[in-house]
């Protein structure tokens, strides 16, 4: 169960540097008013939604360490709404900056909450 558990952690890192990646390659063009959804962050959601169900699964079936509900509650919560406005806006030519730019605010809030939510 451990190595599962370090698997699928290692793959939500991978989706969110893809998320995140996908977002800071195109801060001139979001700036600009030209930025998109590339496929990178419509990737890196998903993964990350998936990845982080199965780690909370994992870790509460085999017993692998405390779950705080809570903050497991609010990142999911961040993720679905990041999740949609990937979705929705995936197929745009040009997305508004506002979208990109929560995108990418609401990306990093969940890395900080992970980090520091103790």
């Amino acid at each position: 169960m451990d190595l599962l558990r370090n698997i699928l952690l290692i793959l939500h890192f991978v989706g969110l540097a893809s998320l995140l990646g996908g977002f800071l390659v195109q801060i001139k063009p979001i700036i600009a008013g030209k930025g998109t959804i590339v496929t990178a962050m419509f990737h890196g959601a998903l993964t990350q939604l998936v990845t982080g169900l199965l780690l909370v699964g994992i870790i509460e079936m085999g017993s692998l360490g405390h779950i705080d509900n809570a903050k497991i509650g609010i990142k999911l919560l961040v993720l679905i709404v990041i999740t949609v406005l990937v979705i929705v806006n995936r197929k745009k030519p040009t997305v508004s900056s506002l979208v990109l730019w929560a995108i990418g605010a609401l990306t990093f809030a969940n890395v900080v909450i992970a980090v520091l939510w103790k």
